[in-house]
């Protein structure tokens, strides 16, 4: 948008010098007009200048270029935001990852230390691995 309005401001401001000579000719009867002189009859007609732009119009032209400009900046810094928001989620999707993997290797040990154990140590590790399970149901629902 910003692009767009510079381009009309331009335009504006360079009509008169973007025209060039016009020339009225006349061939067998019929008119056409001509960047380039006529061979034979023909005339150069006058280029009225263009008016001086509006103050007016202009100063509309620099709101509008100054608000564009404004929201151009905010669209920037919010998907900058998002950008940043996006990267922070997924750090803290990879960390939560890891920490269940983590704790899922934990309870599998434990599980087997269990299945390895005899007599007093059984309940103990029995104890130890309900306590992890609980730990990863807690920390990793699902």
């Amino acid at each position: 948008m910003h692009r767009l309005l510079s381009i009309a401001t331009a335009c504006i401001l360079c009509q008169a010098q973007a025209a060039g000579a016009i020339y009225k000719c006349q061939e067998s009867g019929r008119v056409t007009y001509a960047d380039r002189p006529c061979p034979g009859a023909g005339a150069e007609l006058p280029v009225r200048a263009a008016p001086p732009p509006d103050p007016e119009t202009l100063a509309r032209l620099d709101r509008a270029r100054d608000l564009a400009m404004g929201i151009d900046k905010q669209r920037a810094d919010q998907t900058l935001r998002e950008e940043r928001d996006g990267e922070r989620a997924r750090r803290a999707a990879l960390a939560l990852r890891k920490r269940c993997d983590k704790l899922r290797l934990q309870r599998q040990w434990l599980e087997e230390d269990l299945a390895r154990a005899r007599g007093d140590a059984k309940e103990a590790a029995r104890i130890k691995a309900r306590r992890q399970a609980e730990t990863l149901a807690v920390e990793c629902p699902a």
